[in-house]
């Protein structure tokens, strides 16, 4: 057995190093760069256009709020739900760990593998509203996988997608995201694992078991009041060390390119390994290009594609280039990480705090309690992501075996919940972090190949809005 667990421990490394190394994530940016550059810079160029139609619009317009559609769920549930599946525990301990072993420059690459994400993002959703479906409840289904299938006419590939989608709801949408609220839970406030895993069952089963209405019904009320707490949280840390806030951007920009190496060369924080850490943690943050967000926005009573496309702009927008920033800031300027420090504690093999506990303690550092408000962030991030992934996997699960399947998957997702919080899962996370990672390929090969049909929509609605033809939100216009 020890032997097997070996054998699956060097397998699983070998492909965790490929579709998180150096060739994948150079596929990632590609996408990103190639759709910024093809739309003339879109994020930036028509920034007025996207967040009207999506931040602004959230304010002005009941509809974009609720939606008369039985069968459909509005463009804010759509966006939070995406949001609870991509607000995870990344945004608290990935930005942490990405400092301490890419160093401080990493989050520059974190926030350029996120400016060119939100192209990818919006590639995706903009193929997922052109490619959905009704099924036979009415409702609208779609996914990368289905625009690989009737985009690409490759099933072969799609269902190769799904199969990973799946795999990965169990891991990283669901075990490995209990798994941290449980330990939280037990660090902070001393609560028996076994507790919470049946605690969570419960509520989890309450929610996913009534369809994707009553989960948009729960995230749209969660994420944003997660979201807000957390940033105000943060932003009080950082107000309170505002005199070291220009110190810290410099710190991110010098150490982006530098060449420091510590003891000997032992260790250090080149370039590359700036850059390595922190696009890949950006990607695992926003899920820019792995194709999963796409099957809650095409569940959206949206009728433009363009638009839903704008929302997953702001999508990663929200997720890295605020959530992952407001976390950075907090741990840089609270005094409880330095580079030096921490570049001599790995040279010599020492350990250091990182994850979770440095966030904890740059928060402690000025809210008392700091660490138990890390511990219900995570808690609310970690359980509204379970709740996102669990969506994700429904629907690939649709897609490979039919609706009679669905059922029986939940029953299984649940239960699995109980393992994740009650076992250790060294293994299984590299596992399921491997999986997601592996969804990324079928999805940036289908988006990449694809990419003509994403670019002539965008010029339509863009031509159409201009003629003043359409609204910005995709209704015609009576003339």
């Amino acid at each position: 057995m020890e032997s097997f667990i070996q054998t699956v421990t060097y397998v699983n490394g070998k492909v965790n190093g490929f579709v998180w190394g150096p060739i994948m994530l150079v596929f990632f940016l590609f996408v990103g760069f190639m759709f910024t550059v093809r739309t003339g810079v879109f994020q930036i160029s028509h920034f007025k256009y996207w967040i009207d139609v999506t931040f602004l619009n959230i304010f002005r317009k009941k509809e974009v709020r609720k939606t008369q559609d039985a069968h459909a769920i509005s463009q804010f549930q759509s966006l939070c739900t995406a949001l609870a599946a991509t607000i995870g525990t990344g945004n608290i301990a990935g930005v942490a760990t990405a400092i301490v072993a890419g160093g401080p420059g990493a989050v520059f690459w974190m926030w350029l593998s996120a400016f060119l994400g939100t192209m990818t993002n919006f590639a995706e959703n903009t193929l997922g509203i052109k490619y959905r479906s009704k099924n036979e409840k009415g409702e609208w289904v779609g996914g990368a996988m289905y625009y690989i299938e009737r985009g690409l006419g490759w099933k072969w590939l799609a269902v190769i997608f799904s199969c990973f989608c799946t795999l990965a709801s169990f891991g990283i949408g669901n075990m490995s995201q209990v798994n941290s609220i449980a330990s939280g839970l037990k660090n902070s406030f001393d609560i028996d694992p076994r507790i919470t895993a049946v605690i969570l069952m419960i509520f989890v089963a309450l929610v996913i078991l009534g369809g994707i209405k009553r989960i948009a019904s729960v995230t749209e009320k969660i994420v944003p009041f997660m979201a807000i707490a957390y940033i105000v949280g943060g932003l009080i840390v950082i107000f309170c060390n505002i005199g070291d806030v220009p110190g810290a951007f410099a710190l991110i920009f010098r150490e982006a390119f530098s060449f420091r190496s510590a003891a000997g060369g032992v260790a250090g924080y080149g370039i590359s390994v700036a850059m390595r850490n922190g696009i890949a943690r950006g990607v695992f943050s926003n899920e820019a290009g792995l194709g999963s967000s796409v099957m809650v926005h095409s569940a959206s009573d949206v009728k433009e594609p363009v638009v839903q496309g704008m929302w997953g702009i702001f999508e990663v927008c929200a997720d890295t280039l605020i959530v992952c920033t407001i976390t950075a800031l907090v741990i840089l300027t609270s005094g409880v990480y330095n580079t030096d420090a921490y570049l001599s504690a790995i040279a010599a093999g020492e350990e250091v705090v990182s994850g979770a506990a440095l966030t904890s303690n740059a928060f402690s550092s000025v809210i008392p309690h700091g660490d138990k408000f890390v511990a219900i962030g995570i808690m609310l991030f970690a359980f509204s992501t379970v709740l996102g992934w669990s969506f994700y996997g429904e629907r690939a699960i649709n897609y490979l075996f039919g609706a009679k399947a669905v059922p029986v998957y939940k029953v299984i997702f649940i239960i699995i919940i109980y393992f994740g919080c009650t076992a250790s899962l060294d293994l299984v996370w590299d596992i399921s972090d491997t999986f997601n990672g592996l969804m990324s390929i079928p999805n940036l090969i289908a988006v990449t190949l694809l990419s003509g049909e994403v670019i002539k929509l965008t010029k339509e609605y863009i031509q159409r809005v201009k003629s003043g033809k359409e609204t910005e939100t995709g209704e015609m216009i009576d003339e």
